[in-house]
């Protein structure tokens, strides 16, 4: 009896070890499907960089893929040291693999976060540089303005003054 319980012991584990690894598999699935589609990352339509940076943070959202990664790895720790797995090598590749996609994709995300801020502020900065800029531009325009008006009423002046010259030298010629 001993014998047939050992062989239903074994059956049991073999069919234990057999969905802990269908699990693994599943939750890893369920992962790379809650990952961004890879059109919906490339593609942007936007009026401007703001609504493609927005549309990308958007598009860069994980989804459940956390959740699906931690519940895979919890199962196939356990099923690992229950020393379950007769060739665990593969699980644990791709279980690396979703995990360093997803640590991608969260980078890519903060990326887009810093500067989606940045964006308008350095628009802003740039507005406010360009406003100076044409403040400079338009009282430079204006002092060569007053500069060309003092110049003309200077040689009007001279000129009046060499009218009088004139007119003085003629009278006392006569």
């Amino acid at each position: 009896m001993s014998s047939q319980s050992t062989l239903a012991d074994d059956d049991l584990f073999g069919e234990a070890a057999a969905e802990m690894r269908a699990d693994v598999q599943e939750h890893l699935d369920a992962a790379r499907s809650s990952l961004p589609d890879a059109d919906d990352v490339w593609a942007a339509e936007a009026d401007n960089v703001l609504g493609v940076l927005n549309g990308l943070r958007s598009s860069l959202d994980v989804g459940d893929a956390d959740e699906h990664l931690r519940q895979a790895k919890k199962t196939f720790i356990i099923g690992q040291r229950a020393e379950a797995f007769e060739d665990a090598d593969d699980l644990e590749e791709d279980i690396e693999a979703v995990a360093e996609l997803l640590d991608t994709v969260r980078e890519a995300s903060e990326l887009v976060g810093e500067l989606t801020s940045t964006m308008p502020q350095l628009r802003g900065q740039l507005q406010e540089a360009e406003a100076a800029a044409e403040a400079d531009d338009a009282a430079d325009e204006a002092d060569e303005t007053d500069a060309d008006e003092a110049d003309e009423e200077e040689a009007d002046a001279d000129d009046a003054a060499e009218a009088d010259d004139a007119a003085d030298e003629a009278e006392a010629d006569d």
